[in-house]
């Protein structure tokens, strides 16, 4: 009867058959800390990478052992630094939550991102003393999420009694709304206003939202008349955000504003790379630049690309060269296209004449009604992103609005040969520009 070590190896090989996209080479960092009763406890290196087991590869782990053993398992995960610490070192109970692929040590810097790179590094050294606040901007993709996460993660091992908070925008407009519905709203302050950093990303999505501005406003200024660190990301720079306050505006003008760019081609190969090795995979040089050329929109169709190559290794049980990668994502990424929301705008404003700005805006006339869910729409079928991040870049709707939208068009696209013409006219245009 195979021991426990064999048993869990044998789990490993049929979880990363299961789930390449979440496949990562510290994988095999991981140790059987208890296997008895239908129970499964895994070690981890630290509790980053317990937290990103347990949200994204339970499922995994969970199938992969009951289908390796034959019997009911209950998979759980358990840092193993915490586990054997005393209780005075182990990790602060209000440690943000990071992603552990998320590091300086990870991100690839470029001619696009070198001075977002630097500010961050500066401002997790010395929080609230440089640069405050720090605005990173640029379009979705190219790693203002993996800085954010970086800082938080750099902060707490710098200085490891600092309060961070770390909260999309969406979280903070939402977790604002329930504590003005509970009545808990002086806690909710009091809890964002006495971190030593805060960090919000997409901070677009206060726009057209009066009330959440207004607390974010006092909270900013809180924060900043205290010296304590704000870091925010958006989809634009601060002059360039619709339907929000000027007052707003200029106090994220206050410190430094650092751009991202769609990284170059050399950079890009880099990018490929580390992912690869972060997956432990080995990949030759001819696959990392042929994915280099096909994909130019952003980091996350890098990574997808390599995800789709693993797989296809892993399904036909081949080495991954040249030949199969160019079976594995040439025609998918030729068909999928990597059209950017920007492009899908332009293209619409120029058809229907107008302007953008009509389209972030709150005017409900047809004129401006159909060209904005056509460009939701076409966003839909055309991109990757969210419905939340379709919304984002027209007046920051939230998803329900999107989803509306996509359905009236696609029953207009069905039914109405006028729109239907349009449609097929602008797809053309956008795809083949």
């Amino acid at each position: 009867m195979p021991d426990t070590a064999q048993i869990f190896s044998n789990i490993l090989d049929v979880v990363k058959a299961l789930d390449p996209a979440n496949t990562r080479k510290w994988f095999d960092e991981l140790v059987v800390l208890r296997f008895a009763h239908g129970l499964l406890e895994i070690g981890c290196p630290d509790e980053a990478t317990s937290q990103f087991l347990s949200d994204n590869c339970r499922g995994a782990f969970t199938k992969a052992a009951q289908n390796t053993t034959g019997h009911l398992v209950t998979v759980e995960f358990s840092p193993t630094a915490a586990r054997f610490a005393s209780p005075a070192a182990s990790q602060p109970a209000r440690a943000v939550k990071v992603h552990p692929d998320y590091t300086f040590e990870n991100f690839v810097v470029g001619p696009a991102n070198r001075l977002a790179h630097a500010s961050c590094i500066a401002v997790s050294h010395a929080p609230g003393t440089t640069y405050n606040p720090l605005f990173l901007y640029g379009s979705v993709g190219l790693g203002k999420t993996h800085l954010l996460h970086a800082v938080c993660r750099e902060t707490q091992k710098k200085i490891p009694d600092a309060f961070v908070r770390f909260l999309s925008c969406e979280q903070f407009v939402n977790a604002f709304i329930s504590a003005i519905e509970k009545g808990t709203l002086q806690e909710f302050q009091s809890h964002c206003r006495s971190v030593d950093m805060l960090v919000i990303d997409d901070v677009q999505f206060l726009r057209e939202r009066e009330h959440s501005q207004e607390e974010f406003f006092h909270t900013f200024n809180a924060l900043y008349n205290n010296r304590k660190q704000i870091v925010l990301t958006a989809d634009c720079a601060p002059a360039e955000l619709p339907s929000l306050e000027d007052r707003l505006i200029s106090r994220f003008k206050w410190g430094l504003v650092a751009r991202l760019d769609a990284p170059s081609y050399e950079t890009r190969v880099a990018i490929v790379q580390k992912k690869a090795h972060l997956r432990g995979l080995e990949i030759p040089e001819s696959v990392a630049e042929y994915i280099a050329r096909k994909v130019q929109a952003n980091i996350r169709e890098l990574e997808g690309a390599l995800t789709i190559i693993y797989a296809t290794a892993k399904t036909t049980g081949e080495e991954i060269s040249l030949d199969l990668a160019k079976r594995a994502i040439g025609a998918e990424v030729d068909i999928a296209k990597t059209v950017t929301i920007s492009e899908i705008i332009d293209a619409v404003t120029n058809y229907y004449d107008v302007r953008l700005t009509d389209l972030q805006s709150k005017k409900r006339s047809q004129s401006i009604t159909l060209p904005r869910q056509i460009c939701m729409f076409l966003a839909r079928s055309l991109t990757r992103h969210s419905l939340e991040e379709i919304g984002g870049h027209l007046g920051g709707r939230d998803h329900t609005t999107v989803l509306h939208a996509c359905s009236k068009i696609k029953q207009l696209q069905k039914n109405d040969p006028q729109t239907n013409a349009q449609l097929t006219e602008l797809t053309k245009t956008i795809t083949q520009s």
